[in-house]
């Protein structure tokens, strides 16, 4: 859907505002956003011995948060806001590097194969690697997730993924809003919504 840029600006506000909150609910560190993208991270700059599960059901909660998020506060009939997520473990080499706005960021592999979890996701799912979801089910043996079984993922090959569908009491909530919604799945960001742990 086209708005005026200040709509966005808004919409943008709301939801990553939202976000900042749910960081602070689940003890993550903020790296940064990028356009519509939002990148979370947990494990790092102090270890946590539940960094996925904390991602996990920020995650989840994010879904949530975002579906209240009209696109346009002046016309809630044109919907409300779908992101899709994804989110890999792993490790990562973290810096702060620059001197004018200086920024807390990481670099490896990790941070590549979390943006493709993203980008190979779907609106209002939760796509995980293998090793995110290995790691998962050590930290919450009863989370509910989905064997996507198999996908291309560009830079890697085939690569065995899972939906994440709940983490105890932590789920998506179905809303009940307009179906005309805002889908990130449209985004042209190569990193949108990636999270990882």
């Amino acid at each position: 859907q086209t708005m005026p840029p200040e709509k966005v600006m808004t919409m943008l506000d709301d939801m990553y505002s939202r976000f900042d909150a749910l960081v602070r609910k689940h003890g993550l560190f903020k790296v940064e956003t990028i356009g519509d993208a939002y990148m979370a991270v947990g494990g790092i700059p102090e270890p946590q011995e539940d960094h996925t599960l904390r991602v996990a059901r920020f995650a989840l909660d994010a879904i949530t948060s975002a579906a209240e998020v009209p696109i346009d506060k002046e016309n809630k009939g044109k919907g409300f806001v779908q992101i899709r997520v994804g989110f890999h473990s792993g490790s990562v080499v973290a810096s702060v590097v620059g001197s004018v706005n200086p920024r807390y960021c990481l670099f490896g592999d990790t941070v590549n194969v979390a943006s493709r979890m993203e980008s190979h996701s779907e609106a209002k799912k939760i796509n995980m690697s293998p090793d995110a979801y290995k790691l998962l089910m050590e930290q919450c043996p009863d989370a509910e997730c989905v064997n996507r079984g198999k996908i291309s993922v560009k830079g890697k090959g085939s690569i065995n993924c899972w939906f994440l569908k709940k983490v105890g009491d932590s789920k998506i909530v179905e809303s009940v809003r307009s179906d005309e919604s805002y889908d990130s799945n449209n985004s042209n960001s190569k990193r949108g919504g990636g999270k990882y742990g």
